[in-house]
């Protein structure tokens, strides 16, 4: 009887098992159904589309402009000593005295410091009485020569002897031009003793104190000398824009901008001077050399800085805020304001941009509208907010007080 009253029990434990299952469906479904009614009732998203009970979605906007563009190339730059000049003794012997301040400007020709010219000084006398002493043997042997002259035209000597003495004469002269020579380089030795600045631009550290010895064959020179006014800056750039680079230059010496390493202060303006002559094969780059004058001291020898290179400007472009164009599944795009304040989704075709502005080659005129905050928010036909008007739209418009 036990087995017989169990067999119809089963069919029941299942028929409730799917009630409960069909059950828990329905709450989730209903459950799904009131989160999707209380999202469409949000602000912003009923209004989505431009339709339903939702207010405008507020934007941001800017008017299409019509302007000359100026187009730059950029690249990252290093600035450069126009000259650099290690300067060194030529000399040996004991530096006397330093006449330079430590980053002090100095004129080509100034002196920068002095050996001790003493032991030179003496050599030269020495070198002047050699050429004295040769200058009266030299004197001697042509008054000889003198006396000669007649004798042996009336053949009281033999002419052998007469050309002898010529001779003698020759061998003196030969000897006082090297005393001559001996004492130019006396003196050069002399002057070596004064060394002066080769060009003119700011002295770095010295590297010997006074009262040290110092010798031609030294490995680091006295000091170092750079010059800044003019200062140059070498920068690369894609191989890509050499053909651009090169029309260009044909014309007026290019403009190029000196910039800060974060590229918010430009720093000096100076022009283009030449190209190398070779592209890096490792790189696909080519190094160009810019010139400024730098007469406010903003460059230094060494510094990083970012070029812009001016090829060329464009006359009345097309000009948005690059925050305008957006880019969809079907090209670049911009959301353009109509006089009722609705938005349309318009195709566009960037010709180049220009760090936050993009040149427009078509799809926009010169007046429109073009929203440049809160596309995600926007469909076409959506309807939209101006930044700073009041909420219906009025402009921001205040009631007149009754």
């Amino acid at each position: 009887m036990d087995e017989v009253s169990e067999a119809p029990a089963q069919p029941v434990k299942r028929r409730r098992r799917v009630v409960v299952i069909v059950a828990i469906v329905v709450v989730v479904i209903v459950a799904i159904a009131v989160v999707s009614r209380r999202k469409k009732a949000e602000p912003g998203t009923a209004g989505k589309g431009g339709r339903g009970g939702g207010g405008p979605v507020p934007v941001a906007t800017a008017t299409v402009q019509q302007q000359d563009v100026p187009v730059f190339l950029r690249g990252l730059g290093n600035v450069q000593a126009y000259y650099t000049v290690n300067v060194r003794t030529r000399i040996d012997g004991q530096l006397q005295s330093v006449n330079f301040r430590e980053g002090q400007t100095v004129r080509a020709g100034q002196e920068l410091a002095l050996i001790d010219p003493r032991p030179y000084e003496t050599a030269l006398l020495q070198a002047q009485a050699k050429e004295f002493q040769d200058n009266a043997t030299l004197q001697n042997a042509r008054r000889d020569l003198e006396r000669f002259a007649p004798l042996a035209k009336a053949g009281v000597i033999p002419q052998q002897q007469y050309d002898t003495q010529q001779a003698t004469v020759r061998s003196a002269e030969g000897i006082v031009r090297a005393d001559q020579a001996a004492v130019a380089t006396a003196r050069l030795n002399v002057a070596y003793c004064h060394i002066m600045a080769p060009i003119t631009g700011k002295v770095g550290l010295r590297n010997v104190d006074p009262g040290n010895m110092v010798h031609a064959a030294d490995a680091n020179g006295l000091m170092t000398i750079t010059q800044v006014e003019p200062i140059a800056v070498t920068f690369t750039l894609p191989e890509d824009d050499l053909g651009a680079v090169i029309q260009h230059m044909k014309g007026a010496p290019l403009l190029t901008e000196a910039w800060s390493r974060d590229d918010t202060q430009q720093l000096s303006t100076g022009h283009l001077e030449t190209i190398d002559n070779q592209i890096d094969a490792n790189t696909g780059t080519f190094k160009l050399k810019s010139v400024f004058d730098n007469h406010d001291g903003a460059l230094y020898p060494n510094q990083f800085v970012n070029a812009r290179l001016r090829v060329e400007t464009r006359q009345g472009a097309i000009v948005v805020p690059a925050a305008a164009v957006q880019h969809g599944a079907q090209g670049t795009y911009a959301y353009v304001v109509k006089p009722d304040k609705t938005v349309e989704s318009r195709p566009v075709v960037v010709a180049l941009s220009q760090g936050t502005t993009d040149v427009i080659a078509s799809g926009l005129a010169p007046g429109e509208m073009v929203v440049t905050d809160g596309q995600d928010k926007l469909q076409p036909g959506s309807k939209v907010q101006l930044a700073g008007e009041g909420a219906g739209g009025g402009g921001g418009r205040q009631r007149k007080k009754s």
